[in-house]
Parts: structure tokens; sequence; C-alpha cells
């Protein structure tokens, strides 16, 4: 997910160093803020309807606002660190973070918690590669950096497991504010104990900043995805719908003759074309455009159809939280069995399976067969596949490229879901009727979008057979295999 650092190019400040337990606590803990934001809010999100008057199309954008500034600025993110300083940018990403969290707490209309979202996004991308290359500073190489590292990777994928049951806790114990407010107490603990106990670093090598690339990308994506979710309202021939789709397409062509001319580009074109790289990316962009919508409709359905109240809703998710950690953590395990490729098609296929399931929900469901059964098999296919996608990519770039490509990988999974879930959504809101629909006519809306769901993931099973390589030569080092870890354990987890 995030950029590998260099260590050996690293410049520390002379300070004395507290004790490493104390730096990875600090950076685990902002790394458990970013992925936990990703999925805590998905039990909320019909309180927060009811008390903001959202639309069906406002609510997709309280977790799109987060996913897109999120993807758009994480490789920027990652490169301010090594130009302006790892601990200065830690403070800065989380120091937004926390104050978005307070804004968006606090909101009294739409509009103020769609902008704090967005904002807890740029906060995100800007702290979560800092905490890695932290981490990793501080820990020397060897077995110790190897479990600080494992450490980091657990407390991310747990974050993103914990969402739904943390969410539903604050939800029914307090209000739907406090799944967004209760980062400020956390975030200042954490604030504070890194002013005191980080060091600064920066990488022996400076790069520009590719600013432009990264504002391009994220208002193109953006754009798209607005448009898209205007279809369902006014149509594929309105104004309304084409000056977004036009636009976010110009965006996005801008952006990558940007790329190809700036002399450091935010997103190299030239390692896309390496078939490793490319087939992974395109592979994760396609899946993740189905499975990111996952929790949104499930949660949905278990609160506007099935009545289930957020604590509730939060745990019926568990076992499905549990099991995209429990595919993370088997799948290097069968790669070495069957391969990355065969994995990675397996997987989206289990997850095609699952979706399939859940098509066939009815209004008036059992939590075992309409909510558990398809969630696991949805979600633990999710992990087979993450890991392997990640080691194809890496395993074919230069070993000082992997933790770009672990962004990137990272970077096309959150966008691809983006554009799927406002394509989702279009599709569940069309076939319902709008926002007034009844159980049957939400469910029926529901059903649809787990169908076309496991017609995506069918296509991307078979486009991942015929393009991802058969075999691949690791990257030297750890690097692929945290790269790995890091994509099993990154947003899409929650």
């Amino acid at each position: 997910m995030l950029q590998a650092p260099r260590t050996p190019a690293a410049r520390i400040s002379p300070r004395r160093t507290p004790p490493t337990w104390v730096i990875v606590a600090l950076a685990c803990a902002g790394q458990f803020l970013v992925v936990l934001d990703v999925s805590v809010v998905n039990v909320a999100l019909p309180s927060m309807r009811a008390d903001l008057g959202l639309s069906a199309q406002g609510l997709q954008w309280v977790v799109n606002a987060y996913a897109i500034s999120f993807a758009g600025f994480m490789l920027l993110g990652g490169r301010a660190g090594d130009l302006y300083g790892r601990k200065r940018m830690f403070l800065v990403g989380l120091g937004l973070f926390t104050l978005a969290s307070l804004g968006g707490g606090l909101a009294q209309e739409g509009w103020h918690l769609l902008a704090a979202r967005a904002v807890q996004g740029l906060g995100a991308a800007v702290l979560a590669p800092s905490t890695l290359t932290i981490l990793t500073a501080a820990v020397p190489e060897g077995a110790a950096r190897a479990r600080a590292i494992a450490t980091w990777t657990a407390v991310g994928a747990g974050g993103g497991a914990a969402g739904g049951l943390v969410g539903g806790v604050l939800v029914d114990g307090l209000s739907w504010r406090w799944v967004l407010l209760i980062n400020v107490p956390i975030g200042a603990v954490v604030l504070v104990g890194a002013v005191l106990w980080l060091s600064e670093s920066r990488a022996g090598q400076r790069r520009r900043l590719d600013l432009p690339g990264a504002l391009l990308v994220t208002a193109g994506m953006a754009t798209l995805a607005y448009g898209i979710s205007q279809t369902e309202s006014e149509g594929w021939s309105a104004a309304a719908t084409l000056v977004p789709l036009l636009g976010g397409l110009a965006m996005l062509a801008l952006f990558l003759l940007v790329e190809a001319r700036t002399v450091a580009p935010l997103v190299p074109l030239a390692l896309l074309r390496l078939r490793s790289v490319g087939s992974a990316n395109v592979a994760m962009l396609v899946c993740g455009s189905a499975m990111f919508s996952m929790w949104f409709f499930m949660t949905l359905y278990a609160q506007n159809v099935l009545r289930y109240s957020p604590l509730e809703a939060g745990l019926a998710l568990v076992p499905s939280s549990l099991a995209v950690v429990l595919g993370s953590k088997v799948a290097p395990r069968f790669m070495r069995v069957i391969g990355a490729r065969n994995l990675a098609a397996l997987g989206t296929l289990v997850s095609a399976v699952g979706y399939g399931w859940q098509s066939t929900m009815t209004a008036d469901g059992g939590y075992v067969t309409a909510i558990m059964i398809p969630g696991v098999l949805m979600m633990l296919g999710a992990g087979l596949a993450g890991t392997p996608l990640a080691s194809v990519a890496t395993s074919g770039a230069a070993p000082g490229d992997a933790g770009l490509v672990s962004g990137l990988i990272n970077t096309s999974r959150t966008m691809g879901g983006s554009l799927g879930l406002a394509v989702m959504s279009t599709i569940a809101a069309t076939r319902s009727g709008g926002d007034d629909a009844g159980p049957v006519a939400l469910t029926e809306g529901y059903a649809l979008v787990f169908r076309t769901g496991a017609v995506v993931l069918v296509a991307g099973a078979l486009l991942m057979w015929a393009w991802l390589p058969s075999r691949t030569t690791p990257a030297r080092g750890t690097a692929a295999e945290t790269g790995a870890g890091k994509a099993a354990g990154g947003p899409n987890t929650g």
C-alpha cells in the first residue's frame, strides 16, 4: 500500500531515540485510525441519512469522499514524506485527519459531512505512508523488523475488520457522530506522543512533488463518479450527466499527459507497461469495483430491510471481517502450491459465488443464509485474491520500485471501488425506485447489485487467467512480501 523506505539512504536527526515499542505503537495507531475510518461509517449510514437528510446519492459520498481523496493523494503523501520529512508529514496528516473528524462529527448539514470526509481522506493520504517508513527506520533490519511490519499489517487489517463492530457500539450507545468524534481524543494523544518521541527522517534523494498529477487524478475520479451517480435521476443524455462524465474523462486524460511529460511523475507510465504490474493493477481495479461496495450494501440491507440495529448490523458482519483477514493470512501458503495467478483467479471466483448467493436475498431472509455465509464467501475470496495480485505486481518490478507498486495496486483497488460504488448505487436506486422504496423494492435493488458484482468478478477471474503472468520472480528481500501484506491489509478490508 505504501512506498517502501530507503533505510540506508535515510537521514535521521540526531536525538535520543525512545524505546522501539513506543515508535511501533505510534505508527500502528496512525495506521489503525486510517483504515478504521474506511469501514467504521458503514453501520452509521442510515442514522446519518435520517439526521442530516442525505439522499441515497449523498449517502454513497460519505464513503466515496474519503476513499477518492485517500487514494488520489496516497502516492503524493509518500513522496511528501521523502521530501519534507516523515515525522512532519505524520504530524500534518494526523492533524488534518483529527480536525476533519471533529468537523464531521459536528456537521449540521449533509455537505458539511461530505467536505469533512474529503479532508479526512487527504489527511489519511499524508499520514499513512509515514506510518510504515517511520516504523522501518526505527527497527533494525532482520527478525525484529519483520515482527514490527507484521504487527503493522495486522493492525491495519484489524482496523478494517473492527470497523463495523466499533461503529455499531458507538451508534447504538451514543450517536452516529461518535464514529468520527472518537478519532479526536485518540488523534490528540497520538499527536502529543509523536511530537515528543518521533525522530525526523528524509530520503536521501530529493524529487519533485507531482501536485498537478495528484490533483488531476483525484478531481477526475471524483467528477467521473459524480457523473455516474447523476444517471439515476437525470438519465445518460442529460447535460447534468454528460458534463461531469466528459469533464472527468478529460481530467484523467490530462493526468496521463502530465505523467508522461513530468520529470518526476506520480505514476511512472513505463512501470505500468510491465505485464505483471499492468495486469495486476487492472485486475485489482476490476475486482475492487465489485468488492468495495459489499460492506455498503450489506449494511443497508441489514438495517433498512431486516431492521437490525446498528450494533446488530456490526455484529452480523464480524464473520465477514474475520474471513478477509483469514484469507489474507493463508494466501501465501496456497500461492506456493498452485501459484499466484491461479490463486488470484480462484479467490475471485470464491467471492463471485458469495455474490451470486447474496443476490438471492429476500426481504425476510434469515441471518445465516442471507448474511453470514454469503458474506464469508465474498470476503474470504477477497482475502485470497488480494495477496497474490500484490505479489504478482511487486515481483515484476525492480526492488527499488516495490513500495511504489504496492501503493499503485492499492490506489487501483480503491479508485475502482469508488467508481464501482457510484455505478452500483445507481443500479440499486434505479431498480428499487428511489429513496422512499419499501423493503421488497429495496431488496430487489440490492439483489441486482450483487448479481452485477458476481458477473464482474467472473469476468475479472477470466481476465486474470488470460493476462497475469503464469510465473513470477519475487523482488529481492522482503519488499514483495511486505507489498503483498500491505495490499491485503489495506482499505478494502473494511
